[in-house]
């Protein structure tokens, strides 16, 4: 909440909001690797862009990928 709601709450820079079941159709298409990586690594797409670690480079990739699995467990 005090790090990645920042975007995904708001719509911010692109991002699917948590709630928003029709934005994440797309991603929920992909591998869960993919979405991690893009998530750690950050992405450009076509709707918006994703900071790498959304820009809190403090994070750990685990930290990250476990943050990825949390938010995917919402939308699915």
């Amino acid at each position: 909440n005090s790090k990645c709601a920042a975007c995904h709450k708001t719509g911010a820079a692109g991002a699917p909001k948590l709630e928003d079941q029709v934005a994440w159709q797309p991603r929920l298409a992909q591998e869960r690797a993919v979405i991690v990586e893009h998530a750690i690594n950050g992405f450009k797409g076509d709707t918006g862009y994703m900071p790498p670690k959304g820009g809190y480079l403090d994070l750990s990739d685990d930290e990250v990928a476990m943050t990825v699995d949390w938010m995917l467990a919402q939308v699915k």
